[in-house]
């Protein structure tokens, strides 16, 4: 008897498993981030500079974040009655969107056709890839973590109770940003000249 109980046990953890799994990339906290953008080119003659063309505009980022429920294993359960204990993936990014369309020139400030010296749209596109780059590594730095895990605890915590549990607790195996790695930087080979 005491192993049937104990299979029931482990039957019941796997479904509980199973049923959270399905969900798999659980996107549960989005975040806009507002960035500014800026650059100038200068031009120089023999080490003096004679002109600088300046660049500014507003952009957008769209971070979305949550836990890849696919990596959560039968150990990271227990169950005990109406108490269950789950210990879920760390916080990543699932989505991360910087659309051109958020872009806006600010026409005020900017001043891209100085004297001899002219900001083209391939400048452009680089001010932009290094503002992404520049958001991309902030991103653990921004708080992220902490009000996802809130989000996700409190998601799991609403399931959880609907499914019978009273007693619930839920931790993370990790408190690192989890970013999936992008290749922004240029290769000098990749570059053609107009």
């Amino acid at each position: 008897m005491a192993w049937l109980l104990v299979g029931c046990k482990e039957d019941h953890r796997a479904m509980v498993v199973g049923k959270i799994q399905q969900a798999k990339d659980l996107a549960t906290t989005e975040f806009l981030i507002d960035k500014v953008v800026f650059g100038t080119k200068t031009k120089k003659l023999l080490f003096i500079n004679i002109s600088e063309s300046r660049f500014l505009a507003y952009s957008k980022a769209t971070v979305k974040t949550g836990v890849d429920l696919g990596n959560l294993r039968p150990e990271d359960i227990t169950i005990k009655g109406e108490m269950i204990s789950l210990k879920l993936p760390p916080i990543e990014v699932v989505n991360f969107s910087y659309p051109p369309a958020s872009f806006h020139e600010d026409s005020l400030i900017s001043d891209t056709k100085a004297f001899l010296n002219t900001i083209k749209v391939r400048d452009q596109e680089e001010f932009f890839r290094l503002a992404e780059l520049d958001i991309r590594s902030n991103l653990q730095y921004m708080g992220i973590v902490k009000t996802s895990q809130q989000h996700t605890r409190k998601m799991f915590e609403m399931l959880l109770k609907s499914l019978g549990y009273r007693e619930i607790y839920i931790a993370f195996k990790s408190d690192e940003l989890i970013i999936p790695q992008v290749n922004l930087l240029v290769d000098q080979d990749q570059i053609v000249s107009p």
